[in-house]
Formats: structure tokens, C-alpha cells, sequence
């Protein structure tokens, strides 16, 4: 039987966490992501709902990503707590190598008025996979989205006010 298993990561920014939220959260997934982060990010685009809880999305990433595809539905998300919650429902894994998985992203405030990106991802596994390379190579990933919104709001002081 395979058990559950997670895996975290954490990027500090200098960037306020609402703006770093909506830019590498909420949008950052159809609009910047692909822009910022091409070579992560093939494409992204909304399949149902516009963004809010029940809403179903698609991104489709490159070489560096252990997938080609995935489809993640937005179970919960609270944009001035700079927090959501999804779950994978296709591809990136799924019927291949994973049974299920969720992540959850959480963008808090530090001391110094920037923010750290909180991200866990939680994974069952199917019965005799093991995972290698691929959770570095996820959270190599991630980091490199949020660190490419963070330039880019570095760059554009009145984006995502």
C-alpha cells in the first residue's frame, strides 16, 4: 500500500504578499506565468470557472517540469489572506506515477514588509513508484515562477496594487 507523502518549500521576497499573491497566484498561472517563466511554462489557460472556487485550470510546461500537462481544480482560496488550495484531477502524473495530490500556497507577510511563499504539496503515490529527480525538479519550478513575479513587480512598482 502506498502511503502519503509531502514535500515544502519556502521563497522569501521583498515583494508585499498581496501583490506577490495575485501576480504569482492568481494570474501569474494564465497571463505571467508563460511570459515570466517560458521556459517552465509552455502555456496556461482557464478550462471552466473564472478563477474561483470549483474553477478548473490548465498548464502546460516544458522539459524542465517531470510532466507535460496538468489540470488543477481550485478548491479553496481566500485572496486577502493570500491563500488557496487545489487539487490535481489530470495529468502532471496522475494514473501514472500518482494517485492523488494537492498543494496548498500560502503568501504571508514578513517583518520587513516583503513576504515568504509558503507551498506544500502532498502526494499518494502508486503502488511501487518511487519518485527521484522529480521533487527537485518541482520545487526548482515553483521557485522560479515566484522569483520571476517577483522581478517582474520589482521592475513594474504599479503592477498588481
Amino acid at each position: 500500500m502506498a502511503s502519503t507523502n509531502s514535500w515544502t518549500v519556502e521563497i522569501e521576497s521583498p515583494v508585499a504578499a498581496t501583490r506577490l499573491f495575485r501576480a504569482g497566484v492568481m494570474d501569474c498561472r494564465h497571463t505571467l506565468g508563460p511570459k515570466l517563466a517560458p521556459h517552465i511554462v509552455a502555456s496556461a489557460h482557464p478550462v471552466e470557472g473564472e478563477g474561483n472556487i470549483g474553477s478548473v485550470r490548465q498548464f502546460n510546461f516544458t522539459s524542465a517540469m517531470p510532466f507535460s500537462f496538468m489540470k488543477e481544480k481550485l478548491d479553496f482560496v481566500d485572496a486577502e489572506k493570500c491563500e488557496c488550495k487545489s487539487t490535481l484531477i489530470e495529468g502532471g502524473g496522475i494514473g501514472t506515477a500518482i494517485e492523488t495530490a494537492t498543494s496548498h500556497i500560502k503568501v504571508e507577510t514578513t517583518a520587513s514588509g516583503g513576504s515568504v511563499v509558503k507551498v506544500e504539496s502532498t502526494y499518494k503515490l502508486l503502488p511501487g513508484v518511487e519518485v527521484k529527480d522529480e521533487i527537485t525538479k518541482a520545487k526548482d519550478s515553483v521557485t522560479n515562477i515566484f522569483k520571476g513575479a517577483e522581478a517582474f513587480l520589482i521592475a513594474n512598482p504599479d503592477a498588481y496594487n
